[in-house]
């Protein structure tokens, strides 16, 4: 298979997969599950089996089809493509094992639709990472909006529906609203939206405009949930676990903050936005951002809003570090895409076996809960220590290199802000572990264990890798460090 038809399979294998998951469904929870199983592990070996091309330094892409002159659905695989692509899949099948037991567990009604969907969502994530141009990416950014729309609200009571159509209505609204408009501005501007090294639109927009298209962009691509247009994701929280796992950490959000971070460098270009005052808002837009969320969530009582509200800050650290437009800033975004997603899948997947296992949703709820469950509360305990950014986690590494950023551009608010939001994201994170190991569990507690074993599994995989990040972490380095390779 040559690497352009393998683009091409490594979006159609999800779309066959929720045909086939469609189909066992009708006879067995077994067979629907195994064609889970073998379409996330051939989604796998096709979209990793693209690595040696592009480390040998190879750009394929393909053109399917074009619209009109200058407007086409095509695909190309490049670093930041290749990575988000990587991330996703790899997480898909581990999400998929969790799912099994969280699933069957809860025992949840409509587990086919939920799985299909998940594979739809998936071909939809495949299309955004090797989207060549800004027409394909804006094309499967909606379909990963409307794909994800039944899973959002796959509970299907009154309260349910109001938040996945709060969910529907913000990324819609944004997306046609904004997002439309800024690309249909830069094809008028540069002739073309193709994503190309050093950007498309130098000396073809000067200040204030810059700033005003930028912030189309950013606003416009509301999965990346920067404030105000970060309403929708805490909404979602209504969601299974297993969907807010794919929402925080496989696909919508990465999606969200994947696309800022590629049209920064493909569209605009850093030498570019770095000559631009009226792009400099970004930074300080994201690093409040950073800290109102980390603020908020001090306030929750409700442990998935409290991850939700962590997620909104840890997402802004990446947009924050693409906006500092510096080398290694740079790099540690797209390193803190990959840790902020072993984090806080691993995080969300202990709250979802803790809610298996003891029907618990509040913070206050989990007053001696390692004791019961030790092997969740200890992965939860390594996925709060990577978003705090204590070693030996992934997320320091990620936070090390965007403060070695912030310290090149010599940007004080970044700076600042990284230092703050480490004090915060401790503040709230670390009383939960001392409560769950060190306090005792009320008298009269339900009685119970850990959660069933394929959810835990999944879980200490996901805990595992945000270790083994920490050590682990040069292909991805030396994969990025090849789109700032040449940057001042």
């Amino acid at each position: 298979m040559t690497p352009e038809t393998a683009i091409l399979v490594a979006i159609i294998v999800p779309l066959v997969g929720a045909l086939a998951i469609a189909l066992a469904g009708r006879f067995s929870a077994n067979l629907r599950e195994a064609a889970t199983a073998i379409t996330s592990i051939s989604l796998i070996w096709v979209v990793w089996g693209l690595l040696p091309t592009l480390m040998d330094g190879g750009r394929p892409s393909i053109e399917v089809s074009e619209i009109m002159p200058g407007l086409s659905i095509a695909f190309t695989v490049e670093p930041l493509g290749m990575l988000f692509a990587a991330l996703a899949s790899g997480l898909w099948l581990i999400n998929s094992i969790y799912s099994v037991g969280y699933m069957r567990g809860n025992k949840e009604k409509n587990q086919t639709r939920f799985f299909a969907c998940f594979a739809l969502a998936l071909s939809a994530t495949m299309g955004i990472a090797f989207a060549g141009n800004l027409f394909t990416l804006f094309l499967f950014y909606e379909l990963l909006t409307l794909s994800t729309y039944p899973l959002v609200s796959h509970k299907g009571d009154a309260a349910t529906v109001r938040s996945a159509r709060i969910y529907l209505g913000v990324l819609l609204s944004t997306s046609i609203g904004l997002f439309l408009p800024a690309i249909i501005w830069t094809y008028s501007l540069a002739g073309t939206g193709d994503f190309t090294a050093g950007g498309i639109l130098a000396g073809k927009l000067d200040d204030p405009e810059i700033g005003l298209l930028l912030g189309l962009f950013v606003f416009g691509i509301g999965k990346a949930a920067v404030m105000p247009v970060h309403k929708w994701l805490p909404a979602a929280m209504v969601a299974p676990t297993p969907v807010s796992a794919l929402l925080h950490a496989v696909a919508v959000v990465k999606a969200g903050v994947f696309a800022i971070t590629k049209i920064i460098v493909y569209v605009f270009g850093i030498d570019f936005l770095f000559d631009a005052p009226s792009s400099q808002w970004l930074v300080y837009v994201a690093a409040f951002t950073i800290v109102t969320a980390s603020l908020v969530a001090l306030r929750q009582t409700n442990i998935k809003r409290l991850l939700a509200y962590s997620t909104i800050a840890q997402l802004s650290y990446v947009v924050m570090a693409a906006a500092i437009l510096k080398p290694l800033a740079e790099v540690g975004a797209s390193l803190h895409m990959v840790a902020h997603a072993f984090g806080k899948i691993t995080l969300f997947f202990a709250a979802g076996a803790i809610y298996v296992a003891s029907k618990k949703t509040e913070v206050h709820q989990l007053r001696g809960i390692g004791r019961r469950m030790p092997w969740t509360m200890a992965a939860f305990t390594i996925g709060a220590l990577s978003m705090i950014g204590v070693p030996p986690t992934g997320g320091f590494v990620s936070k090390w290199y965007i403060l070695a950023g912030a310290f090149e551009a010599n940007n004080l608010v970044a700076i600042f802000t990284i230092i703050a939001s480490t004090v915060l994201n401790a503040a709230y994170f670390l009383p939960i572990l001392y409560m769950a190991w060190f306090e005792r569990e009320p008298v009269g507690g339900k009685e119970h264990g850990e959660a069933p074993f394929l959810a835990v599994l999944a879980l200490c995989i996901t805990a595992i890798l945000t270790l083994a990040f920490f050590l682990f972490n040069g292909p991805v380095i030396e994969l990025e460090s090849q789109v700032v390779k040449g940057l001042n």
